[in-house]
């Protein structure tokens, strides 16, 4: 059995309209997001061994709001490939995973094909397929190894947007 937490960047900052793309901060509640994205994630045993991470800022900054409230430290690996990566290229990645329990952190539009096409039945809700920021997904596959991941297998076990959190 392979766990998947899929997450999308938490609200970012469009405050320097000079700053890159890439190089755009969390603002003050994406900060709080994800500050309680790692709060429930605990609070459900929802833990990463493994953390593939775009290697944009407010995708590390996502992650640096989380871990604090995980136990033990997951091994963090920034991945360039996933910075607006597309279905097949989060695949790929995915698929070069070593850990039983794996975090994705990654951008619209890209991550919520990815999380549609993962599941062989998506959450009932409207959320989910608006994929917002800070959409978490946490699936399982019945597989041996990741090399053996495809689209279509994932049971999905929760789903929360940072606003749903806050409530």
């Amino acid at each position: 059995m392979k766990r998947l937490i899929l997450t999308r960047h938490a609200k970012s900052s469009w405050d320097d309209p000079m700053t890159p793309d890439h190089d755009r901060p969390l603002n003050d509640r994406g900060k709080a997001a994800a500050a309680d994205l790692g709060q429930w994630l605990a609070s459900r045993g929802y833990v990463p061994e493994e953390v593939l991470c775009s290697d944009s800022l407010r995708t590390r900054k996502t992650f640096s709001g989380i871990a604090p409230a995980l136990t033990g430290a997951p091994a963090l690996e920034l991945k360039p490939a996933l910075y607006h990566a597309g279905p097949d290229v989060m695949m790929a990645v995915l698929r070069h995973a070593k850990a039983d329990t794996v975090m994705m952190i990654g951008h619209n539009p890209g991550i919520a094909e990815f999380a549609h096409r993962l599941v062989s039945k998506t959450p009932m809700t409207g959320e989910f397929t608006r994929y917002p920021t800070g959409a978490t997904l946490v699936v399982d596959f019945a597989i041996e190894s990741w090399a053996d991941v495809a689209f279509g297998q994932g049971v999905t076990v929760d789903f929360v947007v940072p606003r749903e959190i806050a409530a």
